[in-house]
């Protein structure tokens, strides 16, 4: 790490500023004290210099605020379903550091996790502990019996009649919930755990293995409690769902954000606009995941199979989208995070791209009120007051995505929180 923004702080000069929220990146100079961005000037006078101020020139590159990954898994981005079901309880929490420190190392300064134990690894990272982004942890997501989130064995005693938890829910990814009253008590849980937001398997899934892609998961009775619990404390419920009538079910319940959607139909996109309902998709490829079982490879074939209509019915009607990943089991894969980001390219222009993956998804995170952990200050932005997140990027990715699809040759300098975690200018 080294460097931070103590003391006379750090000064970023001779870099073309894209600030998070314009159509284009400007010349200028950016000032950090601590852990924020104190001063933006744009044009090319080189400012004033503080007594003792450490001066990093960007020689003409790109800055940008640090990138934003709405739907990450730090505990099943390292490691294998194995691992979660079988492994012993540490691995997942070691294995979710080396994730979150290589996906720091990737540019993202910011995540949304959405299954997993993370609260503890946020504080963590938080206080300087080991590196890593900022994280809005979901805790474990919660599921009913033979949902996307049940992990048990087929012949295992449902929980609710008796039955043993499974090691899933024994390490905190998810928590297997039946009936309004025992959803209460499980939404509740995560809150008391240190939730930001809270996450529900509202619909059949990939990975899991009872749960065709077309069932409908909790009645609407369950999904309004969570949303009258999570609302209580005044944050939001988002769900994990890809059909029509899943969406439905979910938004008429009070859910503020829809996880992946890649199965609904025009009129269901055109009905999350209306009701102004986040949309949280993944430009996902057939061979971002690799699933031993025939049925799931079916399923994950027949969810990437909806991705291009997804994208351009959201575009069309105006949807407020939102970026994220959602890789899981496959550590090899990992590094995926970024070229899933330059695929936006073929649906949005480089600098819409850019927008959702800083101030856009910095929006939906900030649903979660008093719960957002890093309500001080904005997040994704380049602006006096906003977080000390930011990245020196060879090119400029406001025209051209692809520079960062290689972080380790165009990275230049990451900044998190005022702390320098790469510097190869100098």
């Amino acid at each position: 790490m080294g460097i931070d923004g103590s003391g006379a702080g750090l000064l970023v000069v001779n870099v073309r500023v894209f600030d998070g929220l314009g159509e284009e990146a400007v010349p200028g100079h950016v000032r950090i004290e601590r852990d924020r961005i104190t001063e933006v000037v744009l044009g090319n006078p080189f400012p004033r210099t503080l007594r003792g101020a450490t001066v990093i020139d960007g020689r003409g590159r790109t800055l940008i605020p640090g990138l934003t990954d709405a739907h990450v898994h730090l505990f099943a981005i390292g490691s294998t379903m194995a691992d979660l079901q079988h492994g012993p309880s540490g691995t997942v929490y070691y294995q979710a550091l080396a994730a979150a420190r290589d996906m720091l190392m990737r540019g993202f300064t910011t995540v949304r996790d959405l299954a997993g134990d993370t609260e503890p690894l946020r504080r963590a990272i938080d206080r300087g502990l080991f590196p890593g982004p900022r994280i809005y942890p979901s805790q474990a997501a919660v599921s009913q019996t033979s949902g996307h989130g049940d992990f048990g064995s087929v012949h295992d005693t449902p929980t609710a009649l008796g039955g043993p938890q499974a090691r899933t829910e024994q390490i905190g990814f998810t928590r297997v919930a039946d009936g309004p009253e025992r959803v209460l008590a499980a939404v509740r849980e995560q809150l008391r755990k240190g939730a930001a937001q809270i996450k529900l398997m509202a619909g059949g899934g990939v990975a899991s293995e009872f749960d065709p892609l077309d069932v409908l998961q909790f009645t609407p009775a369950e999904l309004e409690a969570a949303v009258a619990a999570a609302s209580d404390w005044g944050t939001y419920v988002t769900v994990h769902v890809y059909t029509s009538e899943g969406v439905r079910r979910a938004v008429e319940a009070g859910v503020r954000c829809i996880e992946h959607g890649h199965l609904t139909d025009e009129d269901t996109i055109r009905f999350l606009a209306e009701r102004n309902v986040w949309l949280s998709t993944q430009p996902f490829e057939a061979d971002d995941h690799h699933y031993a079982s025939p049925e799931s490879d079916r399923k994950n074939r027949e969810v990437c199979a909806g991705v291009d209509r997804t994208f351009g019915w959201a575009r069309e009607h105006g949807v407020r989208l939102a970026f994220g990943t959602d890789l899981v089991l496959d550590p090899g894969k990992a590094h995926r995070q970024t070229e899933m980001l330059v695929r936006l390219g073929k649906y949005l222009r480089p600098v819409e791209a850019l927008r959702m993956a800083t101030s856009g998804n910095a929006e939906l995170f900030r649903l979660s009120g008093r719960r957002d952990p890093y309500r001080a200050a904005p997040l994704g932005v380049v602006v006096p007051g906003a977080w000390a997140d930011l990245l020196v990027v060879d090119g400029d990715p406001t025209t051209d995505l692809s520079v960062l699809a290689e972080p380790e040759r165009n990275l230049h300098l990451i900044v998190k929180d005022g702390v320098v975690h790469r510097n190869e200018l100098g």
